[in-house]
């Protein structure tokens, strides 16, 4: 049976752009995803996300509504994927872990190869915001 794990991502909207993560090397490389990673034992889905964001991109995020929860069976684990909108509140994206990051449109967005997990929030984010 494969392991299940818990992921949080950052939807983070300014002037109508979405900050979109390019992954590195590793599991799903070169897909693109919002940032964010696993949800640890002691942790809540927004004390996650904020952690992770801090770790992964140097910046913090006020963490708002809920997106959208997806599953999806990869090769590695199942994954369930939480995403929330997120507002930055200081510092900006710097690159630890992820490729490239990028603030897209929803249609630019919709241009991308992104991770499975991530497609139904992408899709939800272009009725929300209009694309």
């Amino acid at each position: 049976m494969k392991k299940h794990i818990n992921v949080v991502g950052a939807v983070v909207v300014r002037g109508g752009r979405v900050l979109c993560a390019q992954r590195g090397a590793g599991a799903l490389d070169g897909l693109w995803e919002f940032p964010g990673g696993k949800i640890e034992l002691d942790e809540t889905p927004r004390s996650a996300l904020e952690r992770e964001i801090v770790e992964e991109l140097l910046c913090r995020v006020e963490v708002g509504a809920e997106v959208a929860t997806t599953t999806h069976e990869y090769d590695f684990a199942i994954v369930t994927l939480t995403t929330f909108y997120c507002e930055l509140v200081e510092g900006e994206p710097q690159l630890t872990e992820h490729a490239d990051v990028r603030w897209c449109t929803p249609s630019e967005m919709a241009e991308l190869p992104w991770a499975p997990a991530d497609v139904p929030a992408v899709d939800q984010l272009r009725i929300d915001l209009g694309a």
